[in-house]
C-alpha cells in the first residue's frame, strides 16, 4: 500500500509532467528511466530512490530543489521556473535577460511616476 507522501510525489511528477506536455514515454526516455519505473512513481507504487528522482528531475527540466519545494509547497512559483530556466543558459545570455528585466521595470516605474 502506497503511502501518501509517494502518492503526493507521484502526483507533483504527473502535474509537472503534464505541463510540459510530456507523455510518461517520452519523460521515460528523457529521464533514461523505464516506462514502468515512471508510472510506478506517479501512482505512489513505490519510494524513488534518490537517483531516480534526480534523472526525473533532469528529464523534467527542474532543479531538485524546484521538484522538492513544489512538493511539500503544493505550489509552485514562477521565479523558480526562472531560475530553473536560467540555470541552464550562458553567463552572457543571463546578463542580457537581467538587463531586459531591469529595463522594463524601470520604464515602468517611470511611467507610474508621471
Amino acid at each position: 500500500m502506497a503511502s501518501t507522501v509517494e502518492r503526493e510525489f507521484g502526483a507533483q511528477v504527473r502535474n509537472l509532467r503534464q505541463e510540459r506536455g510530456l507523455t510518461q514515454e517520452s519523460l521515460a526516455d528523457r529521464s533514461t528511466l523505464s516506462v514502468d519505473a515512471v508510472r510506478g512513481v506517479e501512482h505512489g507504487a513505490f519510494s524513488p530512490t534518490l537517483g531516480t528522482v534526480r534523472k526525473l528531475a533532469v528529464g523534467l527540466n527542474v532543479s531538485l530543489t524546484t521538484l522538492f519545494s513544489r512538493f511539500q509547497r503544493r505550489r509552485h512559483t514562477i521565479v523558480e521556473e526562472l531560475c530553473d530556466y536560467l540555470s541552464k543558459k550562458t553567463r552572457r545570455e543571463v546578463e542580457l535577460a537581467w538587463r531586459v528585466i531591469r529595463a522594463m521595470f524601470k520604464e515602468h516605474r517611470e511611467s507610474e511616476m508621471r
